[in-house]
C-alpha cells in the first residue's frame, strides 16, 4: 500500500471567468467547482484512479475538513484522518486569460498531532508513505523527519524547496518542481541541463531518487545510475493544478509495479499531461489515465 500524508489539506476552489479580472467590479463565474485537495490527497486520488492500493491520512478540521472527508468518501478514496479544532484551509484558483492562485496558510496545530498521525499510519502498515504539501504554520520539517524515522516504510516527500534543504533523514524519493529545486540547492535551473545538475546535487544530500517536474520541459529523475529526462508531450493546458501530484502518482504506481526508473518517469509524465487538460484536480477517465504508456 502507498499511504499519503497531508498535514495541511485544503478544499480546492476553482473558478472560471470568461473575461479578465477587473478591480472594483463584481464579476460572475461561468464555472465553479470544489475538490478535496492538498498534495497528498491529490496523489491518493490519482493513485486510486491508476489502480494502486492507497489510503489518505493527515489532519482535518472544521466545516471545510468535513467537506474533504465527505468528498473523499463519495469518490471512494480510502481515508483515516486525525481531527483537530482548527479549520482546514481553502485554496482558490481563478482561470481567466491567466491563472491566479490564492492559498490560505492553514490552521496552527499542536505538535502532538504528529504522534496521532504516526499512529494512524502504523495502523495501516504501508510499504510506502508519501508526505506531501505545505506544513501548518506551527509545524517545522522535524515533523516530516519524525514520520520518516518512525518505522521501516519507504518515505517519499514533496514539500517546499527550503524545507527539502532542511530535512535531516534519508528518503526514498523527493519531488521538487523547478522553483523548489532551485530553492533547495541554490543552483540555476533555467535549462534542463542545469536542472539535471541541481537534481544530482540534491540527491546526494539524502535522497535515493529526485524526480523533478519541469512544466513544459517535462520531468527528470536523478538516481545513482545517472539522470534521465523525459520531455512533455503536446497537450492543451487548461489548468496546472495537481499536475505535479499526478506526475508523482504515476511514478509511484509504476515503481510499485516494479518498473525501472525511466519507464516510471515516462508513466508519470503521461499522466500529468492528461491531468492539465481538465480543470481543478478533476481526475480524467480511467480509459485515459489507466494505461499511461499507451
Amino acid at each position: 500500500m502507498i499511504l499519503t500524508v497531508t498535514l495541511n489539506p485544503a478544499v480546492d476552489h476553482t473558478v472560471r471567468l470568461d473575461e479578465s479580472l477587473e478591480a472594483g467590479r463584481v464579476q460572475r463565474a461561468s464555472e465553479a467547482r470544489f475538490d478535496a485537495g492538498g498534495k497528498g490527497i491529490n496523489v491518493a486520488k490519482y493513485l486510486d484512479e491508476l489502480g494502486a492500493e492507497t489510503l489518505a491520512t493527515g489532519v482535518l478540521g472544521g466545516f471545510l475538513g468535513e467537506f474533504v472527508a465527505t468528498r473523499l468518501t463519495a469518490d471512494g478514496i480510502a481515508h483515516d484522518f486525525v481531527e483537530t479544532d482548527g479549520r482546514t484551509r481553502l485554496n482558490t484558483t481563478v482561470l481567466t486569460d491567466a491563472e491566479y492562485k490564492i492559498n490560505h496558510r492553514g490552521p496552527s496545530v499542536d505538535g502532538s498531532v504528529v504522534d496521532r498521525v504516526i499512529e494512524r499510519i502504523e495502523r495501516h502498515d504501508p510499504e510506502t508513505v508519501v508526505v506531501a504539501g505545505s506544513l501548518p504554520p506551527s509545524l517545522g520539517v522535524e515533523a516530516v523527519d519524525r514520520i520518516a524515522a518512525s518505522a521501516d516504510w519507504e518515505t517519499v516527500v514533496d514539500v517546499g524547496g527550503e524545507q527539502l534543504d532542511r530535512l535531516a533523514g534519508s528518503y526514498t524519493l523527493c519531488k521538487p518542481n523547478r522553483a523548489e529545486l532551485a530553492a533547495a540547492t541554490g543552483a540555476p535551473t533555467a535549462t534542463v541541463e542545469e536542472c539535471a545538475r541541481a537534481a544530482e546535487a540534491l540527491r546526494s544530500t539524502g535522497f535515493e531518487r529526485v524526480v523533478a517536474s519541469l512544466g513544459a520541459d517535462g520531468a527528470l529523475v536523478a538516481t545513482r545510475s545517472g539522470t534521465v529526462h523525459v520531455p512533455a508531450p503536446e497537450a492543451e493546458v487548461v489548468d496546472t493544478v495537481g499536475a505535479g501530484d499526478a506526475l508523482l502518482a504515476g511514478v509511484l504506481a509504476a515503481l510499485a509495479e516494479g518498473k525501472p526508473d525511466e519507464d516510471a518517469l515516462r508513466d508519470g509524465v503521461a499522466v500529468a499531461s492528461r491531468v492539465v487538460g481538465v480543470p481543478g484536480t478533476t481526475i480524467p477517465a480511467r480509459s485515459s489515465v489507466g494505461d499511461p504508456m499507451d
